[in-house]
């Protein structure tokens, strides 16, 4: 019963947001991504702004995840101060690592340079960055102490895409330039051959069952 209240509010806030926000997501639908992207429509948080928009992806070797994030839009068309704009772009990736790039002092800020680079290679025009890069590691013990040890890299960001014609960020290419960052976590290989702007980690431990 909380699905389908959650459902026909969702459906009601379509049916009754700004043009600008329903463009910058019907933009979103048409972005071209990598064929080892999988990528769906999720439920959005209802509290971060009066419209929001929400986008859950994997990357896929099979049917195992190499990496997984969240991509919300939000949308206040009074303008938010913190945002400095009416549109603002939050996300969460995940991978794991092995233990020995896990423990690369340099790795945060290597992450976080793909990110602002992710956009910059697509001429995106943003402002108002922030976010954290966490390393994280499991050890086992007792009854599950011969799983190997685990590390995974977070990255939490958000940054206000500039907005273009009619007040709509071009929602599109900043899709896009997210599932490069999603891709290079993941460890995949540059979509461009020989592009030497575009470092991805080194194999990981394996994928993780989905």
């Amino acid at each position: 019963m909380d699905e389908a209240k959650e459902g026909d509010r969702d459906g009601r806030q379509a049916e009754t947001a700004p043009l600008p926000f329903r463009s910058a997501v019907d933009a979103m639908g048409a972005a071209a991504l990598r064929p080892e992207i999988e990528i769906e429509p999720t439920r959005a948080p209802q509290r971060l702004a009066p419209y929001a928009y929400a986008l859950e992806a994997a990357v896929l070797d099979g049917d195992e995840d190499l990496a997984d994030g969240r991509l919300i839009l939000l949308h206040d068309p009074a303008g938010h101060d913190a945002w400095q704009g009416a549109f603002r772009l939050v996300t969460l990736i995940r991978a794991e690592l092995e233990a020995e790039m896990a423990a690369d002092p340099l790795l945060p800020d290597v992450c976080w340079a793909w990110l602002t680079g992710a956009l910059q290679t697509r001429g995106l025009a943003y402002g108002e960055p922030s976010g954290t890069v966490t390393r994280a590691s499991s050890h086992y013990f007792g009854g599950l102490a011969a799983r190997p040890a685990a590390c995974q890299i977070e990255i939490r960001a958000s940054w206000t895409p500039r907005e273009g014609l009619g007040g709509v960020p071009d929602t599109a290419s900043h899709l896009a330039s997210w599932c490069d960052l999603l891709s290079q976590v993941a460890g995949l290989p540059p979509t461009v051959p020989g592009d030497a702007s575009v470092v991805t980690l080194p194999q990981r431990r394996g994928p993780q069952p989905r």
